[in-house]
C-alpha cells in the first residue's frame, strides 16, 4: 500500500515566512544607510565572479581579443601615450598584470573588474537623483544590461570608460550641487582621468557643458567657483600628456583621421543606421527585465486574471515624487539626450565611420534615466525580483556556457577571426627563435590583428612595431628592431602583404622567409587551420 506525503499548510506558511523574511532583508540592506554601499561592492564582486567564469567557458576555444593583448603590451611600459590612444587603459593593465599571470582567464577578470567597478559608481551616480531604492534598483539593471556582461569580455579604452565617464558625471553632479572648489577640483580630476583614457570622452564632456548651460539653475552653477575651477585642475592634470601629443606631432589625431573618415555616403547612413539599432538592442534588455520585475508584484495573478493593465498601470501615479531628486534628474537626463544623438548626428553631419563599439560608454545613465521618472513607482518587491531574474539569468548562462561555447564552435568552425590558433603560433615561434639564436625573441612585425597575439602568447613576450603605419606606439624603434632583430607575422590573405614584403627586403634583405600551419584542438574538435607567412630575421652581430 502506498501513501502519498502531502505538505502541512505549516511547513508552506513557513516557506512563505521565509521568502517574505528575505525579502525584507534585501531591501533593508538596500536602503539601510550603513549597509547599502556593502550590499553594492558584494553584488558587483559576484557578479564580476560568475561572469568570469562564463567568459572563460564561453571563450575557451578563442584567443583573447587583440585590443586586450595590446593592452598588455601597452602596461610594459609606462609611457605618456600609445599612438592610437592616451594611456590609461594601458597603465591599468600595467599594474593588473604586475599581480595576475598573462593568461586568458585574466584578462576576463580585468574586464569583469572594470565592469563591476563601473556598477559601483554608477549607483553613486544613482544615489545623487534617485532614492536607495530606486538606485539598487538602477545597479542591477546595469548588472543586466549586456555592455557590462557578455559585450563587456574585452578590456580595452572603451570598457574602461564605463569607470572614467560614470566617474566624471557622479563628479559634476556633485559640484553642480556644492558649487565649492574642492568639488571643481574633482570635477577637474575625474575629467583629466576620463580624457587619459580615450578623447572619444570628448562627447560626453560637450553633454556635460550643454546640461550646465541648459538647465534652469545654470547661473548658480556657473557663478561658482566650481566650474573654472575643473578647468583649471584638467588643464594642469592633462600638461603631460599634452607635451606628449606634441612631441609626437598629434599622432592620434592623425589615427583617427586616417581611419575613420569615410567618403561613402550610403555606407555612413548604414552604420549609423547599425549603431542606432544595435544599442537599442541592447538596452531594451534591462529595461525590459526591470518592468518584468515591477510586473510580479503581488497579487499580479490576481491582476493578471481580473485586470490585466493593472499590473502595468499600478507602476504609474500622478503627484510629488520625495525618491527623484528632479534637479539632478534634469542633469541627467539632459546628459543622455545629447550623448545619445549627438553621435549619430555628427557622423551623418561629418561623414564619420561609426563603430557600434563606440555606444560602449554613452549609455551607463539610460536605466537612471528611466528609474527617475517621477510618475514611476518603485515597490519593494521590485528590488527582489530584479535581483532574482540577474541572479537567475548569470547561473543559468554559466551553466549553458559550455553548451553555447560548442554550438558556437560548430556553427562558426571556418572563422579564423575568431578561432584561428594565435596563441600556438606564438608558442611554435617562440621555440623556432631559440632553436636559432639561443636568446630572448624581443621584436614581432606585422599587422595589429597578427602580431598582438604573439606579444600576449609568446613565454618571450615580444614587443610590437607595426610598420608602415604612421602611429606607432612608441615601445619600441626601428633602429632597435634592426639591432635586436624580428620575427614577422603576416597573413597571406592580406593586400597589405607586398608592401610588408618590400619593408622586409629593405629592412632585412637575408631574413629567413618560411610558411608555417597552425590549428587548434579544444575538447577533441578541430578548429580552423592558419597559414602564416613568416619571416625570421637575427639580430645585428
Amino acid at each position: 500500500m502506498s501513501t502519498t506525503s502531502i505538505p502541512s499548510a505549516r511547513t508552506r506558511v513557513k516557506s512563505r515566512v521565509s521568502f517574505d523574511r528575505f525579502r525584507a532583508w534585501l531591501v533593508a540592506y538596500a536602503t539601510d544607510p550603513s549597509a547599502r554601499l556593502w550590499l553594492v561592492i558584494q553584488l558587483a564582486i559576484l557578479h564580476a565572479v560568475i561572469w568570469t567564469f562564463i567568459l572563460i567557458n564561453l571563450k575557451a576555444a578563442q584567443d583573447v581579443h587583440m585590443d586586450v593583448a595590446e593592452a598588455w603590451g601597452w602596461g610594459q611600459k609606462f609611457l605618456w601615450g600609445y599612438g592610437k590612444h592616451p594611456p590609461l587603459s594601458g597603465w591599468i593593465a600595467g599594474l593588473w598584470f604586475k599581480v595576475f599571470p598573462a593568461t586568458d582567464w585574466a584578462t576576463y577578470a580585468l574586464a569583469m573588474a572594470t565592469v563591476s567597478v563601473g556598477m559601483v559608481i554608477c549607483w553613486l551616480v544613482a544615489m545623487r537623483v534617485v532614492d536607495p531604492r530606486r538606485a539598487f534598483l538602477v545597479v542591477v539593471m546595469v548588472a543586466l544590461y549586456p555592455i557590462f556582461n557578455f559585450k563587456g569580455f574585452k578590456y580595452n579604452p572603451d570598457l574602461l570608460q564605463l569607470v572614467t565617464l560614470p566617474l566624471v558625471v557622479l563628479a559634476y553632479l556633485d559640484a553642480f550641487e556644492k558649487r565649492s572648489w574642492l568639488s571643481g577640483i574633482w570635477l577637474g580630476l575625474a575629467g583629466a582621468l576620463a580624457l587619459m583614457t580615450k578623447y572619444w570622452v570628448l562627447t560626453m564632456f560637450g553633454a556635460i557643458g550643454l546640461a550646465a548651460l541648459i538647465h534652469p539653475e545654470r547661473m548658480r552653477f556657473l557663478l561658482s567657483p566650481a566650474p573654472w575651477v575643473a578647468i583649471a585642475t584638467m588643464a594642469v592634470a592633462m600638461i603631460p600628456h599634452i607635451i606628449w601629443l606634441a612631441d609626437s606631432h598629434f599622432v592620434p589625431l592623425a589615427y583617427a583621421g586616417d581611419t575613420y573618415s569615410v567618403d561613402d555616403a550610403g555606407l555612413v547612413h548604414q552604420l549609423v543606421l547599425g549603431y542606432v539599432l544595435h544599442n537599442a538592442g541592447l538596452l531594451a534588455l534591462p529595461v525590459a527585465l526591470a518592468a518584468l520585475a515591477m510586473a510580479l508584484v503581488p497579487p499580479w495573478r490576481t491582476l493578471l486574471l481580473r485586470a490585466p493593465s493593472r499590473i502595468v498601470t499600478r507602476a504609474w501615479a500622478r503627484g510629488v515624487n520625495p525618491g527623484v531628486n528632479v534637479s539632478q534628474a534634469l542633469n541627467v537626463w539632459i546628459i543622455q539626450t545629447i550623448v545619445a544623438a549627438g553621435p549619430p548626428l555628427g557622423a551623418l553631419a561629418f561623414s564619420i565611420y561609426l563603430k557600434t563599439d563606440w555606444g560602449i560608454s554613452l549609455f551607463f545613465l539610460v536605466p537612471l534615466a528611466l528609474v527617475a521618472i517621477p510618475a514611476l513607482r518603485v515597490q519593494s518587491a521590485v528590488l527582489f525580483n530584479i535581483v532574482a531574474i540577474w541572479l537567475v539569468l548569470s547561473v543559468a548562462t554559466l551553466v549553458a556556457s559550455p553548451w553555447i561555447a560548442a554550438r558556437e564552435m560548430a556553427a562558426n568552425r571556418d572563422n579564423t577571426a575568431t578561432y584561428g590558433a594565435r596563441s600556438e603560433l606564438a608558442r611554435e615561434l617562440t621555440q623556432a627563435w631559440h632553436s636559432r639564436f639561443a636568446s630572448r625573441w624581443a621584436i614581432v612585425t606585422g599587422t595589429m590583428d597578427s602580431i598582438q597575439p604573439m606579444v600576449f602568447y609568446s613565454p618571450d613576450h615580444p614587443v610590437a612595431f607595426i610598420p608602415n603605419e604612421a602611429w606607432s606606439s612608441g615601445l619600441t624603434t626601428l633602429d632597435e628592431v634592426k639591432k635586436d632583430g624580428f620575427i614577422g607575422v603576416f597573413d597571406p590573405t592580406d593586400g597589405r602583404l607586398p608592401a610588408f614584403e618590400k619593408w622586409v627586403s629593405e629592412i632585412a634583405p637575408n631574413a629567413e622567409r618560411i610558411v608555417m600551419t597552425t590549428r587548434r584542438f579544444t575538447h577533441g574538435k578541430a578548429g580552423p587551420a592558419m597559414t602564416w607567412n613568416i619571416y625570421i630575421a637575427p639580430p645585428a652581430k
